[in-house]
């Protein structure tokens, strides 16, 4: 049997995220597209932070399995376009904790990141977010840049449940959440890296 070489099996890795990433999202309308657009977004944004290339480079790949949770709802519940029912919502609130349960214990720094990408990037700086309530720093910084991109794609992009609103409405919103949703520290790098989060929206739309 063949040995892969360190390059061969980091792309393999890759790509098999790539893969686990689509899966995970398959129900999602241009799932692909949207996956491409989450790394591009926080690629941007983790460099913006100044962060060293990297942990860009990890966290732009880990972000891509953000959603992996989202594979356990049931079709009735993700796919509905009316008010939720608080059971569920409850199972909505859950796939934070099944992603990261799925990923956790793995050797791979990717997937270690990912692991805690997927449980954080619902929470919200003010403590509203789920599924534990985490506030400030106590949510990981990767949680947050992902969270962010996040928000920036749902805004942006129309949902079974919701229309789109304009990069520059999107723009604005985000800005206003400030203390809220997000941190000052990221909000910065958010505006500092606007234009590129423009380019790769453009991009994935090409």
């Amino acid at each position: 049997m063949a040995i892969l070489t360190s390059e061969v099996a980091d792309r393999a890795l890759l790509d098999t995220i790539y893969r686990m990433a689509c899966l995970g999202e398959a129900r999602k309308t241009n799932v692909k597209s949207h996956i491409e657009r989450i790394r591009g977004y926080c690629f941007a944004l983790a460099r913006s932070l100044g962060l060293p290339m990297q942990d860009v480079e990890i966290i732009s790949y880990a972000s891509q399995l953000h959603d992996i949770g989202e594979i356990v709802i049931p079709p009735e519940v993700y796919l509905k376009t009316g008010e939720l029912t608080s059971a569920e919502w409850e199972m909505i609130q859950r796939h934070p904790i099944v992603g990261a349960d799925m990923l956790r214990g793995s050797p791979s720094i990717i997937l270690q990141a990912a692991e805690i990408i997927a449980l954080t990037h619902h929470e919200r700086w003010n403590g509203a977010g789920y599924p534990r309530g985490l506030k400030g720093e106590q949510i990981p910084l990767s949680g947050r840049i992902c969270g962010l991109a996040d928000i920036f794609d749902a805004l942006t992009t129309k949902r079974n449940y919701k229309s789109e609103v304009t990069i520059d409405e999107a723009h604005d919103l985000i800005v206003e959440s400030q203390g809220e949703m997000f941190d000052a520290l990221l909000i910065t790098a958010f505006q500092n890296s606007f234009n590129e989060l423009v380019k790769v929206r453009q991009n994935s739309l090409a």
